[in-house]
């Protein structure tokens, strides 16, 4: 009998425990817990399609439209021609809620605000390991145009002006092609529905026009109330809380990530537009708890805007960040 109690006693107190555990923690089974894990599931997801490098030309069409062509003499490593199978590793940014999703932007190096016609990602890989990223021959590159009228191309870089590597410290930028590209064309045209273009390298490649505001331009800061963590790298590698301003009309996903202050960052100095309409938002995921914050501004000069996180789901960030893509 004594036995019986103890044992009862034991597995009382067990599932007593249980439930004050489960009580005082987040539910994470099903769920992201960081920033990093929540673009990973949510952004643009790696498409690997494999070619072979001794048969070229080939071309592969990524899933949501977009199309690269590997000519012939494209593809070295060392200065040495690939030859054999290779593996393209390919993202695809085609709408705003991806650039958000993927914790990317559309900011210039500049600082000033980009509209996004769609960018992609290619890595082209060879027993394992990346071949050389500027091309002895150029690809041929497709993106799906969703208007009339020319865009321009930029490749991704970092605050360094070097190539975009993800992870680290690093933010994205947009800036024109380097020497690789002197020959080719920066500006291109929507013909049947698509934006086709020559380009001399791999990595982040982006198809974007400058947002076409020509009010005078001010520095915005936000400060993020109730942040739980610090503010977010490229992709989430480090940090967990995003701001952007997304402009009310056009495809601008200008992100603000520039330290101002405790939880506080700021738009490159004077190139946001002054009277420019849109929404103010940041997010942040840390330790499986979702934040979300966001109000409709227009930017005025010298502004200061103070966002107060509140938690949320992580089913209401995406539905959040879904409803850009028609804002």
């Amino acid at each position: 009998m004594k036995k019986f109690n103890l044992t009862s006693a034991l597995f009382i107190a067990l599932i007593s425990l249980s439930i004050a555990c489960k009580k005082d923690s987040p539910i994470k089974t099903g769920a992201v817990s960081s920033a990093k894990e929540f673009m990973e599931k949510h952004g643009a997801k790696k498409q690997v399609n494999q070619i072979n490098a001794s048969a070229l030309p080939q071309t592969i069409t990524l899933l949501n439209g977009s199309k690269i062509t590997f000519p012939e003499g494209s593809l070295t490593k060392g200065g040495v021609a690939v030859t054999g199978n290779v593996s393209v590793e390919a993202y695809e940014v085609l709408k705003r809620s991806d650039v958000l999703f993927t914790g990317a932007n559309t900011n210039h190096a500049s600082g000033a605000p980009l509209a996004s016609d769609g960018f992609i990602f290619i890595d082209v890989k060879s027993n394992g390991t990346s071949v050389d990223q500027n091309l002895a021959v150029p690809v041929k590159i497709s993106i799906p145009a969703k208007r009339d009228g020319t865009t321009q191309l930029w490749v991704g870089v970092d605050q360094q002006d070097k190539p975009l590597v993800a992870g680290n410290n690093n933010q994205m930028a947009w800036q024109a092609p380097g020497k690789q590209n002197d020959n080719i064309k920066r500006e291109v045209p929507a013909v049947e529905n698509a934006f086709t273009f020559n380009f001399g390298n791999l990595g982040w490649i982006n198809c974007d026009v400058f947002y076409s505001y020509n009010n005078p331009k001010t520095t915005v800061t936000v400060e993020v109330a109730n942040n739980p963590g610090a503010m977010a790298t490229f992709r989430g590698f480090n940090g967990e809380t995003f701001v952007f301003f997304c402009a009310k009309g056009s495809n601008v996903a200008a992100q603000l990530y520039t330290p101002n202050g405790p939880n506080k960052v700021k738009s490159y100095d004077n190139m946001m537009p002054i009277g420019a309409e849109g929404r103010m938002l940041a997010f942040s995921i840390k330790d499986g708890r979702y934040y979300y914050a966001a109000i409709e501004t227009t930017i005025s000069a010298n502004q200061n805007v103070i966002l107060t996180l509140t938690e949320t789901t992580e089913e209401a960030i995406q539905t959040a960040i879904n409803s850009l893509d028609n804002y």
